[in-house]
């Protein structure tokens, strides 16, 4: 592992480590369990990253790409527990057992945690795509990625489906997509908080690149 990525992973790390620390100091100071989902939440964030890093490595090593379907089919699935922490502010507030600024600062650290863990883990699978298929394959790749996403975080926020829903109770899942897929603006709500939700992190993930590149940027101007 190169000691940029190594460093990336040790700062999410640290990161993720931080939000724990502050649930915990909530559970002692009020009411031990209260806003346990953000743990889950933040775990679930975590498996789209591990997975790109696998299928990243995996296909440095010159696997080939069939083989990385899986773990790239695994990605996807997961990848909008990442951002979907961002909505989990829409809790704040709804308890009055802790001050208020340390419920912000909580709720802030998971969300700009989990938004991170889906950034960089879409980073590492464009840079892959990038590699196998062109820059223009892998912007769009990012497009689709980012606009799925969106979706299964209305999926998930409005009509309570989780990730293994597609394995556990595929059926009326497959219909409550295909219902909104097939007339999007019959349900206005599916439809606005996918395009909402896909600008949000596009522009979020188009600045976060950018900052990416300031090094190689650096270098060439030297």
């Amino acid at each position: 592992m190169s000691d940029r990525r190594a460093l990336a992973l040790a700062a999410l790390a640290l990161a993720s480590a931080l939000c724990v620390a502050l649930l915990v100091a909530r559970w002692v100071y009020s009411d031990p369990g209260a806003y346990n989902f953000l743990a889950w939440n933040l775990f679930l964030a975590w498996i789209p990253m591990i997975a790109a890093v696998l299928v990243y490595d995996m296909h440095r090593r010159g696997r080939p790409l069939l083989q990385l379907l899986p773990l790239g089919a695994l990605w996807l699935l997961f990848l909008p527990n990442a951002p979907y922490l961002l909505t989990d502010l829409i809790h704040l507030g709804t308890r009055d057992d802790a001050p208020l600024w340390f419920d912000l600062v909580l709720f802030t650290a998971f969300a700009w945690t989990g938004a991170l863990l889906g950034f960089l883990s879409i980073y590492l699978m464009q840079v892959v795509v990038r590699r196998a298929a062109g820059v223009a394959w892998s912007w769009a790749f990012v497009g689709a990625s980012l606009v799925a996403t969106s979706f299964g975080i209305y999926l998930g926020r409005s009509l309570r489906w989780n990730s293994w829903a597609l394995v556990t109770n595929p059926g009326p899942l497959a219909s409550d997509i295909w219902a909104r897929v097939s007339d999007p603006l019959g349900h206005p709500r599916s439809f606005g908080m996918t395009v909402a939700l896909s600008a949000l992190l596009s522009v979020l993930y188009l600045v976060l690149y950018a900052f990416a590149q300031l090094p190689a940027a650096e270098r060439a101007s030297r």
